[in-house]
């Protein structure tokens, strides 16, 4: 049984501020260790559950040289293999080969989103919305449509309860979730302490793994309209459209259209 486990770093208990999830920063050590052992706790439940490959892809961007490189790597458990400093949503190979399924650790709200702690979708400079065809999405439903593109499911999703309500409401009732922090506002929290959070994450993820069919895979239908709503006006003004992209400079809106979500999302990712 080969699972993906795709981690952020803003829906992590203990996680409330900017400083715990940027590079360099104050909060930066004590964010890690805070995430890389909510990480090993889907990992140990995975391993429990029968999983013959483990693949852990850091989908954080940290800014520098911790972009997507936030683990800390001689604390993960052994049970895995990692993908580190690789570009969002480029890194395919075990989707590729065959993904009997996909947990999602440490995932945030959409932007907007008034009880999402640390809420945004991609960077604030470079998006306020998105969409797939009518759909509003985040950073939850970007990584779902691209393991939907291969039939992998996501059969778990741990952050607060804004990530897992966007998540549920997305992907269905029988998706697993562990809320592990409910916002009071964008920069605070009740939360579930760190050690009894990982123990539920460990139990969720071996749980969800005896039923692979619990969810369907999240594909948009055909024929795709991504629609990205520019952060700020000047993101719009730089941006060059390519072939089978539409951008709406007043209304600081681009639109990409394909037969599928992949190649309408690789015609405008990276933006």
């Amino acid at each position: 049984m080969r699972i993906l486990i795709m981690c952020d770093m803003e829906g992590v208990s203990g996680i409330v501020t900017w400083d715990q999830v940027g590079g360099g920063k104050a909060g930066y050590a004590e964010g890690r260790l805070l995430y890389t052992a909510e990480v090993n706790a889907a990992v140990r439940g995975a391993a429990r559950a029968g999983a013959t490959e483990i693949i852990v892809i850091d989908g954080h961007n940290a800014g520098g040289d911790w972009r997507y490189n936030s683990l800390l790597k001689d604390m993960l458990d052994p049970a895995c293999e990692y993908v580190a400093h690789h570009s969002w949503t480029h890194y395919r190979e075990p989707l590729e080969q065959g993904a009997d399924a996909c947990l999602l650790v440490g995932y945030h709200a959409r932007n907007h989103t008034p009880d999402g702690v640390l809420n945004h979708t991609i960077a604030p400079y470079q998006c306020s919305n998105l969409w797939f065809n009518d759909e509003l999405v985040g950073e939850i439903g970007v990584n779902a449509a691209l393991c939907g593109h291969y039939g992998c499911p996501v059969l778990l999703m741990t952050g607060d309860v804004a990530a897992c309500r966007e998540a549920t409401e997305l992907l269905g009732d029988g998706l697993t979730t562990v809320a592990v922090k409910r916002g009071l506002s964008k920069f605070s929290a009740r939360q579930i302490a760190p050690q009894r959070a990982r123990k539920m994450i460990e139990e969720a993820a071996y749980q969800t793994l005896a039923d692979l069919s619990a969810v369907a895979p999240y594909v948009p239908a055909s024929p795709v309209t991504i629609t990205v709503e520019f952060g700020n006006r000047d993101a719009a003004l730089r941006y060059t459209p390519g072939e089978n992209v539409e951008l709406d400079k007043p209304a600081g809106k681009m639109y990409s259209r394909a037969d599928d979500w992949l190649t309408a999302w690789d015609q405008i990712w990276p933006w």
